[in-house]
This record gives C-alpha cells, sequence and structure tokens, in this order.
C-alpha cells in the first residue's frame, strides 16, 4: 500500500446533511480523515455519528453535501462501491449472516473459486484461521455464526473488514462486546494498520480507550459537528462538554449500606455443555447475594458469565445442576416463568435479539413479561400498559417523542432503558443485568449506574455482568472474576484492583 501524507486528507466529507421523516439527523457536517492516524468521531446517542458513517460507506446514498476519496468527488449508492474504493466499515450492529459458517461470512460476495469455478474451500478455511488467530479466536471455520456469541460475532466482523485492502476503515463501536484482553489485541492490530498507512474511523463511547488510541477526534452533537482537534491537546473532561454541553459528574456509585440478609445464593452450579460435549460451560460456581449489594462478574469472552446468569435465569433447566436458593428457600427454576415467580429478572446482552421486538412500540415491549398483571380473559388492557410505559418512560428518563415509537426508532441507550423496563415492571427481588452498558453513550451509562444505586438502595439484589473492568470497579460492591467456566476470584470491592481482576480472568494465581 503507498503510503500517504499524514497532512493531506484521504476522505473528506463536506457539509453533510441528511433527515429522516423531516427530522435532521445530520446539519452540514464537515470532517476530514487522514491516512496512518486514528480519526475518532464522539458524541452521545442520537448524535449523528453512525448515519454519518452509513453515507460514508454507501449505505444511504440519498443526502446532501458532498465527499472526496483521495481528492476526487465520490458518491456511493451501495456499500459494495464504497468497499471497491477501499471504504470498509465495521458495524456497530451486526451484520452477519447466521446460518452461514465463520468463512462463509468472512468471504461473502469474494470467495476464492478453484479452476473449475467451484468455491475453494480449503483456501478459504485456511485464510479464515489466519485471521481469527490473529485476533486470539479459538474456533473452527467452519462452525457457523448463529452459534457463536456476541462477543465473539463482532470479532468475526473485525476479521472480515481485516480481509480487505481498504484505504478507510471505519468501526463503529468494535470493542463493545469484547473483553479486555481481546481489546489490546485489536489495538495492536489497529496500530499495524496505521504503520500501513489505513485511516482508521474510530467510534467509542469508552473515553478511555479513545485517549489510548486515537490521535485526532471530532465531536458531534445534535447532529451538529461540535469541534475537531487533536487527542493529546484535549482533557477527558473538555471532550465530555463538548460531548453533552454541561459538566458531567463522575461516574462513581455512592457509598450505600449492604443489608446482611441473604437474597440469592447458589451453590456449586454447574452447566453441562448443551450441544453433547464433554464439557462444562459453568462449573462448580458458587456465591451469595445480599439485599442492597451488588454483584460484579468479570472475565474474559467465553468464560461463562452469560452462561451463568442464563443458568440460574432457567434457559437451561436439562443441564444444569447445582443449588439455588431465594429469600434464604432453596429453588427449583425449571423455566423463564418460573424465574419470574421467584423473583429474578433478566437483561440480557443483545437487546436487540433476545431484550426486544423491534417492530413493536415502547408501549408493548415494556408490558412483555408482565402481561398477566394488565390482561383480563387473554385482553390487554391499553391504558393500564400505557400507564406502566409512562411510569417507566419517566422513571428511567427514557427520550421517546411518543410512548408509540417503534423501538427501532429510538438510540441504543434508550432501547436499553426499555429492556430494563420490561423487566423491572416484574418487580424483581434479583436483577441480572448481562453488559448493560454496551454500545451506549456516557450520558446515558451515568443514568444507568445512578438507577443501580437507585435499586440497590431499595433493597434489589444486583448482579452485573461486564467486560469494563473500570465499570465493575466503579458500581460492584463485591466482583466475582471467572475464567474458563470456574470463578478464580471472589473479592470485595476495596481490595479489588485492575491488575489483580485481569490475572484472575487469565486465570494466574493470584
Amino acid at each position: 500500500m503507498v503510503t500517504q501524507s499524514k497532512e493531506v486528507p484521504v476522505l473528506e466529507v463536506r457539509d453533510i446533511s441528511k433527515a429522516f421523516s423531516g427530522i435532521d439527523a445530520l446539519r452540514s457536517v464537515s470532517i476530514k480523515i487522514y491516512p496512518g492516524q486514528v480519526n475518532a468521531v464522539i458524541g452521545e446517542n442520537g448524535a449523528g455519528k453512525s448515519t454519518l458513517m452509513k453515507i460514508i460507506s454507501g449505505i444511504y446514498s440519498n443526502y446532501e453535501g458532498e465527499i472526496f476519496l483521495e481528492g476526487e468527488p465520490v458518491r456511493f449508492n451501495r456499500s459494495r462501491e464504497a468497499a471497491d474504493k477501499g471504504i470498509v466499515i465495521i458495524h456497530q450492529e451486526l451484520n452477519l449472516v447466521p446460518e452461514l459458517t465463520i468463512a462463509e461470512n468472512i468471504f461473502l460476495g469474494q470467495e476464492p473459486v478453484t479452476r473449475f469455478g467451484l468455491i475453494n474451500y480449503q483456501e478459504m478455511h485456511a485464510k479464515t484461521k489466519e485471521l481469527l488467530d490473529r485476533l486470539d479466536l479459538s474456533l473452527h471455520p467452519a462452525t457457523k455464526t448463529n452459534r457463536l456469541r456476541i462477543g465473539q460475532q463482532q470479532l468475526v466482523e473485525i476479521a472480515r473488514a481485516l480481509l480487505s485492502d481498504s484505504k478507510v476503515l471505519i468501526m463503529d463501536e468494535p470493542t463493545s462486546a469484547i473483553s479486555e484482553h481481546e481489546v489490546k489485541l485489536l489495538f495492536r492490530i489497529i496500530k499495524s494498520l496505521k504503520e500501513k498507512g489505513v485511516a482508521v474511523v474510530y467510534i467509542s463511547h469508552k473515553l478511555d480507550e479513545l485517549f489510548e488510541i486515537a490521535d485526532l477526534f471530532t465531536v458531534l452533537r445534535d447532529g451538529e459537528m461540535i469541534g475537531a482537534g487533536k487527542m493529546a491537546e484535549i482533557s477527558y473532561d473538555g471532550l465530555i462538554r463538548m460531548m453533552v454541553g454541561r459538566d458531567l459528574k463522575e461516574m462513581r456509585k455512592r457509598g450505600k449500606p449492604v443489608s446482611d440478609e441473604e437474597i440469592l445464593r447458589i451453590e456449586n452450579l454447574c452447566l453441562k455443555n448443551p450441544s453433547g460435549k464433554e464439557s462444562y460451560l459453568v462449573n462448580k460456581v458458587s456465591f451469595t447475594l445480599h439485599k442492597g449489594e451488588v454483584l460484579g462478574i468479570c472475565g474474559l469472552m467465553g468464560a461463562g458469565r452469560t452462561e451463568l446468569l442464563e443458568s440460574i435465569f432457567g434457559l437451561y433447566p436439562k443441564y444444569v445442576t447445582g443449588r439455588v436458593f431465594v429469600g434464604g428457600s432453596e429453588r427449583s427454576i425449571r423455566s423463564i416463568n418460573e424465574a419470574i415467580r421467584t423473583g429474578l429478572a433478566l437483561v440480557p446482552e443483545d437487546r436487540k435479539l433476545q431484550g426486544l421486538i423491534l417492530n413493536m412500540n415502547v408501549d408493548e415491549n415494556t408490558s412483555l413479561a408482565s402481561l398477566d398483571r394488565i390482561s383480563k380473559f387473554s385482553f390487554i388492557n391499553k391504558k393500564q400498559e400505557e400507564n406502566l410505559s409512562r411510569h417507566f418512560i419517566d422513571k428511567l428518563r427514557t427520550r421517546v417523542a411518543s410512548s408509540k415509537m417503534e423501538v427501532s426508532k429510538l438510540s441504543g441507550g434508550n432501547q436499553q432503558k426499555v429492556v430494563i423496563a420490561k423487566w423491572l415492571a416484574v418487580n424483581p427481588q434479583v436483577l441480572l443485568l448481562d453488559e448493560p452498558t454496551r454500545g451506549i453513550d456516557i450520558g446515558a451509562k451515568g443514568e444507568i449506574y445512578d438507577l443501580i444505586d437507585e435499586l440497590a438502595g431499595q433493597g434489589m439484589g444486583i448482579v452485573v455482568v461486564s467486560s469494563e473492568l473500570t465499570e465493575i470497579l466503579a458500581i460492584a460492591d463485591t466482583i466475582l472474576v471467572m475464567s474458563e467456566s470456574r470463578q478464580t476470584l471472589n473479592v470485595k470491592r476495596p481490595e479489588a484492583t485492575e491488575e489483580l481482576l485481569m490475572k484472575a480472568a487469565l486465570a494466574e494465581k493470584v
């Protein structure tokens, strides 16, 4: 690849505007993207970041303004045209075909063929294996993507982008579902891409990693470009002020007493691999949760964190052994309905696939888990449903024009609030949260942290799975670390450090 001067932009957008149903998503936005540098595009959910990237990468072709690639005007009508010109995007919302294998997804549309015109699976699998090895992902190339966890799918998306010889690589929240170990691997790959002269456009709500990886920044707010500059010349607080137009208090949990009263106890919980393999996805995990306590669970991808929550919630009744006590009484939870009746609620990792019905409105999604409370003779009382929804819109400060809006039209942070509202509506004793702040902006994160603190203060027991160690350290009273399906550490927050947690996640002796 020919390395361009870092002083000349490889990509420039001028006065880009885009509206949906008469509402402006972008207003006269201009940005310059430079080769061999990480160009961070920053802003809250709804600021217009993803819309701008979809215009640049050819997904949206109906817009006002101009785009220049290496000084030449371009206008793409589809993403394939942009990719052919060297502009590749890794979407925040995963774009894989579930029924295809990892290799087939990575090479989709550019499959190698034999001299007989047939797909060369041997070559395709060999190259896929190389890409997966670069990302430290131990999966067979022939594995179907619908069998992968969302974090593994995100790494496959990254692998697919690495296959292309791109001039501009757009990464939209590439670390939202991967652990800190995988983040470090990704950063090493980004560094090698920079050395080859690739311009990396990097979107992330994790400001700490932006200060580590980005060279330049551009801030969007409410569809407008607010400012741009060098990351080395702006402070963390200054960046937040540009993003939200105000100062934010430190995202730290307020001190609160934790009750001595036990609300959930897990003893030697095991989940045998449902695929039939002689292995365990969760192996002899035990912990106790008290009223008003926040238990944080961390570990690398594949450690068994999500499976632990799902096992407690009754998703794998045929494969789970161990004992579950709720409120001091032993319970046999064999289904989701039993879990709800027992006082448990689970906010899943993948809000779009597991948490929401995207073509239904906010009212309908909010009431999904509590229909028995607002219906009679199988008929839903729509007024009660609307009142329930409005209560949680106000409580969670969900930004919606109307409770009749389809949830597909909401930002990621507001979609997450609807999922949380759905489960709070069942009035649980224990709330299980799997990556509750994945892919949402710093303002929405702060609101969810405050909600966790408020609910714990009311006596609810809360279990939070997170890939961000700083988040776990900020909100948890007790921290449990998992590695390769087992718990390797259970520690009170004052005794925990990032180094200690990472060693336990890597199964090192601590």
